[in-house]
């Protein structure tokens, strides 16, 4: 639904038609996205051409374009006076595309109407190559998950192949990884003074590519790591392996050191990143002018089912400290967590009450990691020397304020608003930190699940394996056992008939077919008929990827096992179906084999719940 309230110049120009309506001769910068465009601050491409508008700076958006025709769309708006950005979107392309099973998705949830076909396979490069092909000597700037997980030599699942940074592939000049503002404000200012291409060593969290290493100013005062080359990791996955490592264990850091990986004949230079957003950068970001509606031109299109997930949201912060071994959010967002200030959350709750559709529900307040809110280091120095991929795993770090009084505080302020009837937590909730049995964590928890739960509390034990849950840097089973006896009684105490929804993982590595048997007979033994699975996908700068492809260990350099290939794959996945009968005679023939006559009554046979 669009407000009538609002007129087009309200958004971003997508037209030459809309640039001449505000009277501009020429852009400064013009963004490429593969997402439909949507003015919200979850959608990327719209936080960074707001933060362009906000510097000052001409801006236009080009969603979708086409780049299978004439190539009309990279052209209609001419030449930007400072550069071009592009951004796949706010997925990676190839998992939007396909699934774990590498079949082509039929719908695309960043489109209108859900439709599919309308951005390419790889589409950062495929933009980037047709921009370079047609403004060869205009300035490029690619960012967005698909550039920042795939900056360094990376394992892609849909080729099978590991694959060059995506700078040597796109023909881009810049790659801004991670979370954008800070980066972009920087290259804007110095792109307007004509001093870009001599400041490139000194812009926090951007990548580019250089002749030769000697080229960079100061590199002897500089803290400075040298990855083993592109080709290095080709010819040998166990150094690409321990590649990773090092990798991660910067990406950890407070204060990381600059990556060097020679790429081809030139270096691929990785600037350390930005320090967390304070509270006021990150308040200034979301309070930027959005209207929080697409843009007009798909009022005809059909809804845009990832805008419908979230019109009614709130991102009350950024970054996750779990750390899982699957996840991508610490890759890109960072470890450390960037909270908003309560002013700047209620403030937008009052604008979300504003929108015409809204009926008084408040569809998540959440984050990465729901439950992470304002938690950091009780004390900094400690922090800075710290390494440790997760602050929780294997278990909660001493020195981990896990306080949640401020965000019980402003769930009861939300639904003290009078236009607000519920204002739920849709996002996924870290239950280990919410067993140590202190009050605040009580209180959470009583608030949490008497309050702001829709009818299903979504939580993410992925596993019921310790042995697999270690390799997901996830707590073991044990817990989500404590926390559902806390869910039941709340419940039952306070006469609520509400679920717990678990998320579950197949085909992780070091998962086996014994594993999923595992799994099956404990959850059929709790109650549940699985809904909330899915097949392990193999994305860029993970752990658990970089596991899969070269079935190695990074830590320990020792063999992993993964499952391979879709019959390996969909046979772990039909363990989550024993309910299904044409899986029961299957599961019974494979139980035999392992020497696991046991399970069969437990799971095929047994009255269970």
């Amino acid at each position: 639904m669009q407000d009538s309230n609002y007129k087009i110049t309200d958004w971003l120009p997508t037209t030459k038609k809309e640039v001449t309506k505000r009277g501009w001769n020429q852009l400064d910068v013009i963004l490429f996205t593969g997402d439909a465009y949507v003015d919200h601050p979850s959608f990327g491409a719209a936080v960074i051409a707001r933060t362009i508008e906000k510097e000052g700076f001409k801006v236009a958006i080009v969603p979708q374009p086409n780049w299978e025709d004439d190539l009309r769309d990279f052209k209609k708006l001419g030449k930007p006076r400072l550069f071009f950005a592009v951004t796949s979107g706010n997925m990676d392309s190839m998992v939007n595309h396909y699934t774990a099973n590498k079949r082509l998705r039929s719908n695309d949830a960043y489109t209108p109407g859900g439709g599919a076909g309308f951005r390419p396979d790889y589409a950062t490069t495929v933009y980037s190559k047709i921009l370079k092909e047609i403004f060869p000597d205009v300035t490029l700037v690619i960012g967005g998950v698909e550039a920042s997980l795939r900056r360094f030599t990376h394992y892609d699942y849909w080729s099978d192949k590991l694959k060059p940074s995506i700078l040597s592939e796109s023909g881009a000049d810049i790659l801004v990884y991670g979370m954008g503002e800070m980066p972009m404000k920087k290259i804007l200012h110095l792109t307007n003074k004509n001093l870009l291409k001599d400041s490139l060593n000194e812009i926090p969290q951007i990548a580019f590519l250089t002749d030769e290493i000697s080229e960079i100013p100061g590199k002897e005062n500089k803290g400075i790591k040298e990855l083993a080359s592109h080709s290095d990791c080709v010819k040998d996955k166990k150094i690409f392996t321990a590649n990773f490592a090092v990798i991660e264990k910067e990406s950890n850091k407070m204060f990381p050191k600059h990556l060097i990986q020679k790429q081809g004949d030139k270096y691929l230079i990785v600037n350390p990143p930005f320090p967390t957003m304070s509270e006021k950068e990150i308040d200034a970001s979301f309070d930027l002018p959005f209207t929080r509606l697409p843009h007009p031109k798909y009022k005809k299109r059909g809804v845009i089912p990832a805008y419908e997930m979230i019109r009614h949201s709130i991102n009350l912060h950024r970054g996750c400290f779990g750390g899982c071994s699957f996840c991508t959010i610490s890759a890109h967002q960072g470890k450390f967590v960037a909270s908003r200030s309560e002013k700047s959350i209620l403030k937008e709750i009052e604008k979300v009450t504003q929108m015409p559709d809204f009926k008084g529900y408040i569809s998540d307040l959440g984050g990465p990691s729901a439950n992470m809110y304002k938690m950091k280091g009780i004390d900094l120095k400690i922090c800075e020397k710290c390494v440790r991929p997760s602050c929780i795993f294997p278990e909660i770090c001493f020195n981990l304020n896990t306080d949640h009084k401020f965000l019980t505080n402003i769930y009861k302020k939300a639904n003290l608003h009078p236009k607000v009837k519920k204002a739920f937590v849709g996002s996924g909730i870290r239950y280990d930190l919410l067993l140590d049995g202190k009050q605040d964590k009580k209180e959470y928890a009583a608030q949490l699940i008497k309050h702001h739960v829709s009818g299903r509390l979504k939580v993410a034990p992925e596993h019921t394996s310790d042995k697999v849950l270690k390799k997901m840097r996830k707590p073991s089973f044990d817990n989500f056992l404590k926390f559902k006896k806390i869910f039941d009684k709340i419940n039952s105490d306070n006469k609520l008939k509400q679920q717990l929804i678990p998320y579950f993982i197949s085909s992780h590595p070091y998962c086996e077919l014994e594993d999923m048997a595992g799994l099956a007979v404990e959850t059929k033994q709790l109650g549940f008929r699985l809904e909330q699975v899915q097949d392990f996908t193999p994305t860029p700068m993970t752990l658990a990827t970089v596991m899969y492809y070269s079935g190695l260990d990074p830590y320990t350099l020792k063999p992993v096992f993964s499952a391979k290939g879709k019959e390996q794959r969909l046979d772990q996945n039909r363990f989550f179906f024993w309910y299904k009968h044409e899986n029961r005679g299957w599961i019974k023939n494979i139980l035999k084999k392992l020497k696991r006559e046991d399970l069969i009554s437990e799971l095929l046979f047994g009255k269970g719940k």
